[in-house]
């Protein structure tokens, strides 16, 4: 599959990175429960390596509306470390499988958040090992937060995967 995209897809996945950063923003009065690795997991499933446009459409508006800050720039590789996870999975799985398997890479995600952008914040900030290690400890009981709502947000990976599909279909 060529990275190429058409007029079409530029506004497809315009539209679906300003659905992820709406639904953040909509969602903000609960800390570290979102949409978002929903949204990544099922446009990698659906469009696989082109699922990194509307990822990084909504990265970008991160950026633009909340600013270009040192806790912006995990956002540069946190998505697509789960959308590189959703890559590797093999395509044939089984229809049963597949709800729990990507709730759980979901909820995974969430759960090892704190621990994926340590290293962005030990290089920004000097902090050396034992440093990131007490920033990583302090941030369990949100990671945690993070991952069972993440599991729980992924049981709407595949209705939304089913509903990409068929608007694709009848594009």
């Amino acid at each position: 599959m060529s990275m190429k995209v058409t007029t079409r897809e530029i506004a497809v996945f315009g539209m679906l990175g300003a659905v992820m950063y709406a639904s953040k923003f909509l969602m903000e009065v609960a800390p570290n429960i979102h949409l978002l690795g929903m949204f990544t997991i099922a446009f990698t499933v659906v469009y696989r390596k082109k699922a990194l446009y509307p990822i990084y459409v909504y990265v970008l508006l991160n950026g633009v509306f909340s600013g270009f800050s040192s806790w912006w720039v995990p956002y540069l590789y946190l998505w697509t470390v789960l959308w590189g996870i959703v890559m590797l999975l093999p395509r044939n799985m089984p229809k049963k499988a597949q709800p729990i398997v990507y709730m759980a890479v979901c909820a995974g995600h969430g759960f090892l958040f704190g621990t994926l952008y340590a290293p962005a914040q030990a290089l920004l900030y000097g902090l050396n090992l034992e440093g990131m290690a007490a920033w990583i400890l302090a941030g369990l009981p949100w990671d945690f937060v993070h991952g069972v709502s993440n599991f729980f947000c992924g049981a709407l990976i595949m209705p939304l995967v089913t509903l990409l599909r068929a608007a694709e279909r009848n594009q």
